[in-house]
């Protein structure tokens, strides 16, 4: 059908155009896309019928009316352009897309999914030879899917005409077969084959691939059992006498393998055979049997769990590798590998065992190809690779080539290009023979040593703003080989004189390698001047480089050597001692500072306990009478400590109105009252009963297990208890809400939630963050930290991630859902998590998490630099930096011998606003009597202020 059409189109095209030259053109370029599309639909009408009902037409979205009703128009030499008008639209926008896919794969050809978009756009426009292209370029590069390959083969096979098109067809099913282990694809195989039974040698074509097909997938317990099916079929319908024993044979091989539906099998078996079953086959079936239900309760597991069950299959591989069998094991990796392709560790583990057990070449570099193919992002499976081909004898330019097809495979780290250069490097080194003075090997090995470092500090650098190797890890290793190997120490000296120029030279380490080096391979002077170098160059740990150049001069330096040490090293641990003490003169006057601020702390408090207790001695107006006395005597310009100690986002509780700004204390504190309005006795009286009224209630911590602790809720919530229990009932029964309150009455922003079972409260920690008027509710375990200490609670992971985006630069206004459209674009999305703050208000950071480390890879190479809402985002793999743990205080020798404490911060680490909390009293100047007679005066600023007890400060507070 598809000649058919084409030989239709062929007539139309020679049919002559009528009418101006200019729309004649026109008319031809329509009708050339007509014949286009008529081809394409004819394709699938063909296929739908060489292949029959199970192919699906609804994906090309055509049938064979369809494909009938394009032929009769594309037959007419005159048609209405109006009939074809959506059609011209339709394939305008997709030959756009098609010029779009194919200049993105000229700039990223490891884009998968561009691949995929490009092959279904060009195989529905009916393009047959750019889609055999198209298809070729991918499969060269990634290994196709079961899906795919299937497609590919049934469009092959509706075209196939001749012997020519079925040894092409024959040609990619090898190819299809080497991808991944796929049952279906064997069968189609095995059942094309019995197509070409008639031509020369196809009688064995067709037996040799389904023994084939039997060696690697017949062991498929679920999936085996149809291969074995059509085998017999085919041996069954070859009328030949002797091949009754062929189908006897094949009987017996399969009842001796554990595969479901084994007793049907078994049952077929006794009707065909008119002679009874050997007692050896059943032994062996009853054994099979047996075998099956060892095996059963994984593929159960399999069959139950969703993909791609990569748990399942580590568990099923596990197993396997206890019995030891290495087919079974093959076949266990191979399946799990057709669902978990992406897994770069599955990968490594499958290899691993094939270089440590096997050994069988074809089947080891086999898998290494595939494993890079899938996963060309891991610099761990490249480097194996190389490992692998050179282990096994691969030729030198083969082994070349894969190299350079691992510098282009985009790696998403700057140390991976490290890595696999030093793969490289080392299986250069390894091919040179030494005892020549020159070889051709070793030349290539110093062109590779010098080529490496201009790739690093070129492209790489130039991609990740660094090159990967602040060590200078290869060229240590190119000196190292210069000077022990080839004796080349003016080289190595070279070499190590740039390692030191890249920001070394301060690093003891370095400079003791060196000095190594030449005490091996060198001479006494140019180890003398490596270490005067070290000792002037090195700040971390110079005591280390002066004693071991004080070492080589005592033991091989004359008088003079070792005058000259000694001057230079005293000189510059001199300078160092003075570096060191103005480092910790300031670190002193760090850490005292952070005491005053901790003693103004303290005083902070204890003037707050003194105006508690002066309220509850002489009541609410007597204690307002106080402040204003106090205010009459503080600093104008300032508020009163504790007034500026309000947490933040609080709301004052009722009947306690909000201090405004003709509220604050003028410069006679009788005027201060008058300015202020005080809360009626009414509101007094409420505010003291509910005060009152606050229940005492501890908390039980034998009810833990079925208890929640709730934070961070907002602090003006008016009934916590009622607002909080309609959203913790939706998960179960609910014994208790129990807000917790201040002294005051005032909600602390946080409450216990008990539960009548354990699994219902486990159910409630699932509303974790759930917005509570505004904000971001906490809900964790309820433990008691002091009893059990090593309980941690949920944190997000600080380690490298290579499937997840850190996002910056968001407009605070991006939603969950415009940041996910933007990022499903690139691959399949599994998180996303806007960063807020305790306030839930967005801090314009994002974490993305996709499927696969390959997708993340993409996502930043095309997402980062873009402008959304005209801001320009940062896109990186999540790798946070490492937190640094707090010093903990201890004594440090000050320069005058005192010993002063390292610098130490608050319970809530540095204060944000830095305010001084000492009274107004303490601030002002010393300089008249009248001051000096409110208070003490203060002290200067060397010197430590007096320390004050509770009751010095009560009185301090109550003067009038």
């Amino acid at each position: 059908m598809a000649t058919a059409a084409a030989a239709s189109a062929s007539e139309a095209e020679a049919e002559p155009k009528a009418g101006p030259k200019a729309e004649g053109e026109e008319a031809e370029a329509k009708e050339a896309r007509t014949r286009r599309k008529v081809l394409s639909r004819a394709v699938a009408a063909a296929t739908y019928k060489t292949v029959g009902p199970e192919w699906d037409q609804q994906e090309e979205g055509v049938s064979e009316s369809d494909g009938d009703e394009e032929y009769a128009m594309a037959s007419s030499a005159e048609s209405s352009p109006g009939e074809y008008e959506w059609e011209y639209d339709e394939e305008e926008k997709n030959q756009l897309e098609i010029e779009r896919l194919e200049e993105q794969l000229s700039i990223n050809v490891y884009d998968y999914n561009c691949h995929v978009d490009l092959i279904r756009l060009l195989r529905l426009e009916g393009e047959l030879t750019k889609v055999r292209m198209a298809r070729q370029k991918m499969s060269e590069i990634f290994p196709l899917t079961e899906e795919l390959w299937l497609e590919w083969l049934h469009d092959e096979i509706s075209m196939a005409l001749d012997g020519l098109d079925r040894e092409h067809v024959y040609d990619l099913f090898e190819k299809a077969v080497k991808d991944y282990i796929c049952p279906n694809i064997w069968l189609e195989y095995g059942q094309y084959s019995v197509g070409g039974i008639g031509q020369k040698g196809g009688l064995e074509k067709v037996r040799s691939v389904f023994e084939r097909a039997l060696s690697s997938v017949g062991l498929h317990m679920t999936k085996g059992l149809a291969i074995w099916e059509a085998y017999r079929e085919f041996e069954s319908a070859v009328v030949e006498a002797a091949r009754l024993e062929k189908v006897h044979s094949l009987f017996r091989r399969q009842l001796a393998i554990p595969l479901y539906d084994m007793e049907a099998t078994f049952a077929e078996y006794e009707e065909w055979s008119e002679d009874p079953i050997p007692e050896s086959v059943i032994q062996n079936y009853n054994k099979a049997l047996q075998q099956l239900e060892k095996y059963k309760p994984y593929e159960e597991t399999l069959l139950q769990a969703e993909a791609p069950r990569l748990a399942e299959y580590q568990a099923y591989i596990d197993f396997e590798m206890k019995i030891g069998d290495p087919a079974r094991i093959q076949l266990i990796f191979e399946r799990a590998l057709v669902e978990n392709c992406l897994v770069p560790d599955l990968w490594i583990r499958y290899s691993q065992y094939l270089d440590r057990q096997l050994k069988v070449k074809d089947l080891v570099l086999s898998v290494h190809s595939r494993a890079v193919r899938n996963c060309p992002w891991t610099v761990a499976l490249w480097s194996r690779y190389l490992l692998a081909m050179e282990r096994h004898g691969v030729d030198h330019r083969v082994i070349s080539v894969t190299f350079e097809k691992a510098l282009s495979a985009g790696f998403i780290q700057a140390t991976d290009y490290v890595e696999i250069w030093q793969a490289y490097l080392d299986y250069l080194r390894r091919r040179v023979d030494f005892k020549q003075d020159s070889s051709k090997e070793l030349e290539e090995l110093r062109s590779a040593f010098a080529r490496a470092l201009e790739y690093l500090k070129q492209e790489v650098e130039e991609r990740f703003s660094e090159s990967g190797d602040p060590s200078c890890l290869i060229m240590q290793n190119w000196a190292r080989i210069e000077a022990r190997l080839c004796n080349n120490m003016q080289k190595a000296r070279e070499l190590w004189d740039s390692i030191m120029t890249k920001g070394n030279a301060k690093y003891a380490n370095m400079w003791l390698e060196y000095y190594n080096l030449e005490r091996a391979h060198g001479d006494t002077q140019h180890c003398r001047k490596a270490l005067h170098r070290a000792v002037q160059c090195t700040s971390d740990y110079p005591e280390h480089v002066c004693e071991v150049l004080l070492t080589m001069e005592r033991t091989e330096g004359t008088l003079e050597d070792w005058d000259i040490a000694v001057q230079k090293t005293e000189t510059r641990l001199a300078r160092v001692n003075e570096q060191r003490i103005k480092a910790a003169e300031k670190e002193a006057a760090l850490a005292q500072q952070e005491e005053e601020k901790a003693e103004q702390r303290k005083r902070a408090r204890a003037e707050k306990k003194a105006l508690k207790k002066k309220k509850t001695a002489r009541g609410l107006d007597k204690s307002r009478a106080g402040e204003d006395e106090e205010e009459e005597w503080g600093d104008d310009e300032e508020e009163q400590p504790s007034k500026r100690r309000r947490v933040e986002n609080s709301v004052p509780p009722a009947g306690e109105a909000e201090p405004g700004p003709e509220a604050d204390p003028g410069l006679s504190g009788s005027s201060a009252p008058a300015a202020a309005e005080p809360p009626s006795e009414q509101k007094e009286q409420r505010a003291a009963a509910r005060r009152r009224d606050v229940p005492k209630v501890l908390h039980d911590s034998s009810k833990d297990g079925v208890t929640v602790f709730v934070s961070n809720l907002p602090y003006g919530l008016r009934e916590p208890a009622a607002t909080l229990r309609p959203l913790f009932e939706a998960c179960g029964d609910v014994v208790e809400v129990r807000p917790i309150f201040s002294n005051r009455g005032d909600f602390r922003g946080y409450c216990y939630v008990e539960f009548k079972e354990e699994a219902v409260a486990l159910r409630a920690l699932e509303l974790d963050r759930q917005t509570v008027e505004g904000r971001p509710m906490f809900v964790s375990p309820c433990v008691d930290k002091s009893k059990n200490p090593d309980f941690k609670v949920f944190r997000y992971s600080t380690a490298l991630e290579k499937h997840k985006l850190f996002v910056s630069g968001l407009p605070f206004s991006c939603t969950k859902e415009e940041l996910e459209e933007i990022c499903k674009a690139h691959g399949t999305v599994k998180d996303i998590r806007l960063v807020t703050n305790r306030a839930g208000k967005p801090k314009g950071l994002a974490y993305v998490e996709y499927e696969n480390e390959s997708q993340a890879s993409q996502a930043v190479l095309k997402m980062d630099g873009m402008t959304i809402k005209e801001n320009v985002i940062k896109v990186a793999i999540s790798n946070p930096p490492q937190r640094k743990a707090p010093e903990k205080p201890e004594a440090r020798k000050a320069p005058g011998g005192a010993m002063v404490p390292r610098q130490i911060y608050g319970a809530r680490g540095k204060g944000r606003t830095q305010l001084s909390l000492l009274p107004r009293a303490l601030h002002r100047p010393s300089a008249t009597a009248a001051q000096a007679e409110n208070g003490p005066a203060p002290p200067p600023a060397a010197t430590e202020v007096p320390k004050m007890s509770n009751a010095d400060f009560a009185k301090l507070l109550l003067r009038k």
